[in-house]
């Protein structure tokens, strides 16, 4: 009895199960069918696109094919003389030549008033000659001495043709006449309508002048004012036409309705005339595409999941035979994941140690880096100090006594502000900004270096301005750049027998320029990039920890300054920053 009832339930769980698969599937195919015709939807847009661009330029090229032509005839030494009243009946044949080699529907020549006085097809049943034009918009643009341009139903052979105009002048440049041809283009659109595609070419009234259906000609696409209907009725444009509106409603971007089915769209613009082709593709070809692809991806799928189903059972067998072999490796990947875990925490603990050691030798390098900062900025103003309290002690002159006490208190002021700026690498500083003279950034960096430089018998060279360059920047800290590279120039000139030292200060259309150049040993083979690194120093063991240009181009920077230098090939370097000047 519990047999049955648990039977009865595995049935109900499969059909319930087998109808949600069912359901899966099915809303797999709808998601599907979508998604592919979106993605077809966007091809045939492309494709019409590029279809309409396609006819558009053979458009283009059949109406431009004669546009010289008319000029050349207006030149024509025979059509002037016609123009003029001469041998008409010569001109007829000589016309009809021209229009036949061309294949041309007409070649016809007007007086001033519109009257044709000579044509291509004077031998016709119905001939242009005696036929007066003057009405027409493309005879009034050649009169007035432009191109004329215009696309027409004839007004004798009731026949469409795109006409082109050029007046004809005298030796004295004044219009005679008015030269016409006719070209007609319904070779080209019957070449259309056997391509088996659908296209439509309308003018700027939204009237169809081209269409590769016959029935769409002459029909509009928007409903034309009375105002201008009068004025085409004027021109004898479309002759008779009615102008009936075409049953076409734009539904979006690139979908149209005509005469109630649905169409994809696209259209291009032709440069003359001001028509725009229209490109229709119909739309049952996504649907026959997406419904393709939907088929052949299920049928792909179902041979998928036959083959999923044959590898599931073959892998379970597999499993099963594999199973009592892997349970003895397991118990052996076991044991060794245990000593492996083992191994792991012993090299935790190892590499914890290290990285605490690490942390208290990282701390004792900040202390020595910090130290050897202190040292080095605070080394010159100690040394001047020791210099001018000893020139103060031996000067008995009050007033040179005085002057050394003030720039004594000088550069006490400057080693309490170096104390504050030795937070530089820490802490972004102040942007104590001020407008100065460059040359003041000189006279202060000489009160701290001029003992020194007396001490050491350096020749002192100054190349300064005679006018103010006036600079927005940090007074002290440019000092600072500026006694960094004097000191380096002093100690590199330490073992040279004759030392000069050349100060020089200039501008260019953007820059204050301050450069020091001296004859010692230079800075060999090291980059500018690798001087400006911190603790990279080219002086012995004991001068100095190489801080300074690495402050000095952090300074420059700060400034939106330059910082450059090199080598002197007769010995010696040149250092140089560069301040953009102050613009108001």
């Amino acid at each position: 009895m519990n047999f049955n009832i648990n039977k009865n339930i595995l049935a109900k769980l499969r059909i319930r199960w087998t109808l949600l698969f069912l359901a899966i599937c099915l809303l797999i195919g709808v998601v599907l069918y979508f998604l592919s015709s979106s993605y077809f939807r966007n091809e045939e847009v492309q494709r019409a696109q590029n279809r309409a661009s396609l006819y558009r330029s053979t458009l283009v090229g059949e109406l431009e094919r004669f546009q010289h032509l008319p000029y050349i005839l207006a030149q024509d030494p025979f059509v002037i003389n016609g123009a003029k009243g001469k041998d008409l009946a010569g001109l007829n044949r000589r016309l009809a030549s021209f229009a036949n080699r061309a294949n041309l529907d007409a070649i016809y020549l007007m007086d001033k008033n519109g009257l044709t006085i000579a044509a291509s097809n004077y031998s016709a049943e119905k001939t242009f000659l005696g036929q007066n034009y003057g009405f027409r918009p493309y005879f009034k643009r050649a009169l007035k001495g432009q191109r004329g341009e215009f696309f027409g139903i004839g007004a004798t052979t009731l026949k469409p043709g795109y006409f082109i105009a050029q007046g004809v002048r005298d030796e004295n440049d004044n219009i005679l006449g008015v030269i016409a041809l006719k070209l007609d283009l319904s070779p080209l659109v019957k070449a259309w309508a056997r391509g088996g595609e659908i296209l439509f070419v309308a003018n700027s009234d939204g009237v169809i002048v081209l269409s590769s259906n016959e029935e769409w000609r002459y029909r509009t696409l928007a409903r034309i004012d009375k105002k201008r209907l009068e004025e085409i009725a004027l021109e004898k444009q479309f002759a008779n036409e009615k102008l009936l509106p075409l049953d076409w409603t734009k539904i979006g971007a690139n979908e149209v309705a005509l005469n109630g089915k649905k169409y994809i769209h696209a259209s291009s613009s032709v440069s003359r005339l001001g028509w725009t082709l229209h490109f229709l593709a119909d739309e049952n070809r996504i649907s026959e595409r997406a419904w393709l692809t939907v088929i052949g991806i299920a049928i792909f799928a179902s041979i998928l999941l036959t083959l999923a189903v044959f590898l599931r059972s073959e892998r379970i067998r597999t499993a099963l035979n594999a199973a009592q072999a892997d349970r003895e490796q397991l118990r052996k990947a076991n044991k060794k994941l245990a000593l492996e875990i083992e191994e792991r925490k012993a090299a935790e603990r190892r590499l914890e140690k290290a990285q605490s050691e690490l942390a208290r030798n990282s701390k004792l390098a900040a202390l020595g880096q910090l130290s050897a900062s202190v040292t080095h900025e605070l080394g010159q103003p100690i040394s001047a100090m020791q210099n001018y309290l000893a020139a103060a002690e031996f000067d008995k002159n009050a007033k040179e006594r005085e002057q050394s006490i003030k720039n004594l208190r000088s550069i006490v002021t400057r080693m309490i502000n170096i104390t504050k700026q030795l937070r530089f690498f820490a802490k972004p500083s102040d942007n104590n900004m001020q407008l100065i003279d460059i040359i003041q950034i000189w006279h202060g960096a000489y009160i701290l270096t001029a003992p020194d430089i007396r001490t050491a018998n350096i020749e002192l060279i100054e190349n300064l301005p005679k006018k103010p360059i006036m600079v927005k920047a940090n007074k002290l800290r440019l000092e600072q750049v500026l006694v960094n590279l004097l000191r380096n120039s002093i100690s590199a000139m330490q073992d040279s027998k004759k030392k000069i030292l050349e100060i020089n200060i200039s501008a260019d259309e953007n820059y204050a320029i301050i450069s020091v150049k001296d004859n010692g040993h230079g800075f060999g083979e090291n980059s500018i990039e690798q001087l400006k690194e911190p603790f990279h120093t080219t002086r012995a063991s004991g001068d100095g920890m190489g801080l300074g240009l690495a402050i000095s181009a952090a300074i420059i920077k700060e400034h939106e300054g330059i910082f450059a230098a090199e080598n002197i090939p007769e010995g010696g370097a040149i250092f140089t920053f560069k301040i953009p000047l102050y613009r108001e």
